[in-house]
């Protein structure tokens, strides 16, 4: 979240920045229930500084019927200070939820955009396969090959579920431990296994609620919630902590299924496994100290650990930078790597790279003590996914695919396939 006290100080940058974003946040009702969080405690901090001033003079009182006068006048401070505390309680939970609404606040870097139409393509690598056939999209190379099945899948769970068999199963499997093994060996990355279920206030602390609650899984009798990325659980593993001296940067990668609730338009991406409730992903998280200059220096390096995956597989990708209208609503700026799909005929987004200065860290509570002497702050964090499944599947595909319905299996991956160059 953002800091209240930089929101009171400067409501007219916070303003503009979130008509930049597009968004109708309850900014207004921050100032409002603010300005009387702040006018409640003032008198409820008086009222109790004079009971506790009358209260050491009561005993010293030699006349008794004033010192039962006063009695009963702290009697009275004591139930309106009794009513202040509820009222304080109810403004700080209003005050609190309003808070949770309001964006990150975008980059100065951030191109300004009405929404997606106006994002920036900043780079673009390597050039489209030039097919002597016409390319098959995923969905029918997946039936052909037995690879993917989409009607069992929706046979056990319903739409936009799918099952993996023979060697889809086994390439998703060999993606991951390569992508695994790649950035924990090359880029620096600590792994770690989270749980796929997490607390309500681990999905407050990276921002996925209260805003986003209905693209969510939860499991209401436990209050627990299903994972829609590892970014969750991984920047909530310091949660309520402060981080000592020398202990950043911290690099995490992760691998782990991810649970959303899609509720795109009826019709618009059904077909396949582009869009769909459970996948896996691969995720890269950062923990540094609270330098914003390094901040973007840390962002240009995990977007390059991300783009380094596609080019290693030879896929040609794009990057694109979000404009303020399409921002995601914890990022302070945002670059997503698509990767090309000849046979769907469309640009994929199998990675999405951020960097949230402290708007995760605050909510979370996560900081950092630079010197042992020094007061915590709150660290930055960044994430980006390293990359995202079922996205690559389906480009590496489509990309690889020949003449006769066979795709060759990209070289990195060939040792991890067991010997297997062709899925036939």
């Amino acid at each position: 979240m953002l800091d209240i006290n930089f929101i009171r100080e400067h409501p007219d940058e916070v303003r503009e920045a979130l008509e930049k974003l597009n968004t109708d946040a309850p900014l207004d009702t921050v100032l409002e229930k603010d300005r009387e969080r702040r006018e409640v405690l003032h008198e409820l901090e008086a009222l109790r500084a004079k009971r506790n001033a009358v209260s050491r003079e009561i005993p010293k009182m030699k006349d008794r019927s004033e010192r039962q006068a006063r009695i009963e006048e702290m009697r009275e401070v004591g139930q309106r200070i009794k009513g202040l505390e509820e009222k304080l309680r109810e403004v700080e939970t209003t005050l609190n939820d309003a808070l949770l609404r309001i964006p990150n606040m975008p980059h100065p870097s951030v191109p300004v955009g009405k929404d997606e139409s106006e994002n920036v393509v900043v780079k673009v690598w390597g050039e489209p396969r030039k097919f002597d056939f016409e390319p098959l999209p995923h969905w029918d190379l997946g039936e052909t090959l037995n690879i993917i099945d989409l009607k069992r899948g929706a046979k056990l769970s319903g739409t936009r579920f799918y099952v993996l068999k023979g060697q889809g199963a086994r390439l998703q499997r060999a993606l991951i431990n390569w992508m695994l093994d790649l950035h924990i060996r090359e880029h620096g990355y600590t792994e770690v296994y989270p749980p796929y279920l997490v607390k309500s206030n681990a999905m407050v602390g990276t921002g996925n609620l209260p805003k986003f609650a209905d693209n969510l899984y939860r499991d209401a009798e436990e209050d627990l919630w299903l994972i829609p990325t590892a970014e969750v659980p991984v920047t909530n593993m310091y949660r309520e902590e402060i981080l000592p001296p020398g202990s950043l940067p911290i690099y995490h990668v992760a691998y782990t299924a991810c649970f959303r609730r899609e509720k795109a338009a009826a019709g618009k991406d059904t077909r396949g496994i582009k869009r769909v409730h459970q996948f896996d992903k691969v995720e890269m998280v950062k923990f540094i100290e609270p330098d914003e200059e390094k901040g973007i220096e840390e962002l240009m390096s995990l977007l390059d650990n991300a783009e380094e995956v596609a080019r290693r597989l030879e896929i040609p990708y794009r990057v694109v930078q979000m404009c303020t209208g399409d921002l995601s609503f914890v990022a302070a700026i945002k670059y997503d790597v698509e990767m090309w799909a000849p046979g769907s005929q469309e640009w994929l987004e199998v990675s999405s790279c951020s960097y949230f200065r402290d708007f995760q860290a605050r909510r979370a509570n996560i900081r950092y003590r630079p010197t042992p002497d020094s007061k915590p702050v709150f660290v930055h964090t960044l994430n980006g996914s390293g990359l995202a499944l079922p996205r690559v599947m389906i480009a590496i595909l489509e990309n690889y695919q020949q003449p006769d319905g066979s795709v060759v299996v990209p070289e990195v991956l060939k040792p991890y396939m067991g010997g297997v160059e062709v899925i036939r």
